[in-house]
């Protein structure tokens, strides 16, 4: 029973009908994971290792990391950049293979950091479901120059070419900052032109990278506590929560 219960709404959303969370795990210690699974496990549905960070630790930290997070029911998934790299030296099977041994459930297919042919990205997408694993994509470039030469149809397309490629979800690149990349400009504001599209093709399975609290209000308020959020930090996940329950001034009374 969570503290305070009896000041909840009878017909508030159920916390399984709340959306995905996705936090970035940018190198925490042992220590720090067990606490963030006791205060905020239940609101995570991912644990992303940023980037090329579990390259960085031992096999049997990573490990003991992976399990804690398996244990409390959140999917633990490197960074795409590895798969990239992996990518770059024609060694997907072996990563895929040594991800498996590590404990990762899941696998990030993207080409922000590389160029990917969509042959060569809907192969990998494949042989990581065939390997066992649950796939998120990641559509967009990690440079706001290259960013930019992606239309919003151009976005769709990938996104939809993922989906039937076989990934379970695809995210929206905005790094960890959140400006000047993908649906926001360069102080973070959503152009909004942008979002409407991609939303009419569907965000069921779409993870809006959004770390900044301005845009994960101005999602929320779009599109209610069961919208898709990723690249939120550790410490910023029961934040988000009280975001998606009403919880905070910007959404009391509003979701």
């Amino acid at each position: 029973m969570l503290a305070f219960d009896q000041l909840r709404d009878p017909a508030q959303i159920k916390i399984a009908n709340m959306g995905k969370t996705m936090m970035l795990d940018k190198g925490l210690g042992l220590n720090a994971v067990d606490d963030l699974i006791a205060t905020a496990g239940d609101y995570i549905s991912f644990a992303k290792f940023g980037w090329g960070t579990a390259a960085t630790m031992s096999r049997e930290l990573i490990q003991a990391k992976t399990a804690k997070y398996r244990e409390a029911g959140i999917m633990p998934y490197p960074g795409g950049t590895l798969l990239e790299v992996a990518l770059q030296h024609d060694k997907l099977t072996e990563f895929l293979t040594e991800a498996k041994d590590l404990g990762f459930t899941g696998i990030e297919v993207s080409d922000g950091s590389t160029t990917v042919d969509a042959h060569t990205r809907a192969e990998a997408i494949k042989a990581a479901r065939d390997a066992g694993f649950k796939v998120l994509s990641e559509v967009g470039k990690k440079d706001p120059t290259l960013d930019h030469e992606l239309t919003v149809e151009q976005r769709i397309a990938s996104i939809n070419a993922d989906l039937r490629n076989g990934a379970d979800y695809v995210i929206l690149e905005a790094r960890e900052a959140g400006k000047n990349i993908g649906i926001y400009d360069k102080d973070g504001n959503i152009v909004q032109s942008e979002l409407d599209a991609l939303a009419a093709n569907g965000i069921t399975q779409v993870i809006f990278e959004a770390p900044l609290k301005p845009q994960q209000v101005a999602l929320i308020l779009q599109f209610g506590s069961h919208v898709n959020l990723g690249n939120i930090a550790h410490d910023e996940v029961t934040a988000l929560e009280t975001l998606r329950r009403g919880l905070r001034g910007d959404t009391v009374g509003k979701v």
